[in-house]
């Protein structure tokens, strides 16, 4: 689906089917680097099953214009702007890595537009290595490289996917290779900047899932059960031998998941 906000093309993944507002709204918010491929196997999975599902590409990501948004906090704000003008009155959040801070802002800020959050292999703060913020800025195809192998688990590495045919580091690549050149370095140095992660998890009320991935080099495993400790209203599943890119790599138990959690009264 094509959209305009403030001006800007916005590119939003709406699973296959038409997107509506009326009903039960999932919104999807990608990582550093990444775009709405992040999620082709759950948009869809969701989209069919009855929910209101879109995925933005940010600006700068994917087939959205504009220039990347520099802090967690415009993220967050534009996520609302974008409900605003979608005629959207509340909404549950999903996030992926940086998508998790996005969402954990946005639902601390603005408690009465978002109904609950799940959080895909993610942390209260995300620190980034300077010699991986040096190459987004000088060496981005480097960047991608060593993002893609952190990222996944051992799985991914020996092409023994869940998903027949796939190669998840090659779709990856590909897939951060889409995006404005100034993407990854705009994520990277936001996630670097954010600092209210953990006050603002403490102030939400909203019902929470945190799905954590057993060998996470991204965001380890012990940031995440940090993350749900500190949460008022959270449960917690870890998925055994899964790297960083759980949607992809594990898609069928991320959401299974998922489901469980939409449905809980």
């Amino acid at each position: 689906m094509k959209h305009q906000l403030n001006g800007i093309d916005i590119h939003i993944a709406t699973g296959g089917r038409n997107f509506d507002a009326a009903g039960e709204v999932i919104i999807m918010l990608h990582g550093s680097g990444q775009n709405h491929l992040t999620w082709v196997l759950q948009s869809r999975y969701f989209a069919y099953r009855g929910y209101g599902i879109f995925a933005p590409d940010f600006p700068g990501h994917g087939l959205s214009g504009g220039s990347p948004l520099e802090s967690i906090e415009d993220m967050a704000a534009w996520v609302i702007a974008l409900m605003d003008s979608l005629d959207v009155k509340t909404a549950i959040l999903v996030g992926h890595s940086q998508g998790c801070l996005v969402a954990i802002e946005a639902a601390a800020a603005y408690p009465d537009r978002i109904k609950r959050v799940a959080l895909i292999a993610g942390a209260m703060a995300i620190p980034v290595n300077q010699q991986l913020l040096d190459m987004s800025e000088k060496a981005l195809a480097k960047a991608i490289n060593v993002m893609t192998s952190w990222g996944h688990g051992p799985m991914a590495h020996m092409h023994d996917n869940t998903q027949p045919g796939h190669s998840f580091i090659g779709y990856g690549q590909r897939l951060m290779a889409l995006n404005d050149n100034d993407a990854l370095r705009a994520d990277l140095n936001a996630c670097n900047r954010y600092k209210n992660g953990p006050e603002a998890a403490k102030s939400l009320t909203q019902p929470a899932l945190c799905i954590l991935a057993e060998n996470d080099r991204m965001t380890p495993v012990k940031f995440g059960r940090e993350m749900a400790t500190t949460l008022n209203h959270a449960e917690m599943t870890i998925i055994a031998g899964a790297g960083h890119m759980l949607p992809a790599e594990y898609p069928a138990e991320v959401n299974a998941a998922l489901r469980s959690f939409f449905q809980q009264s």
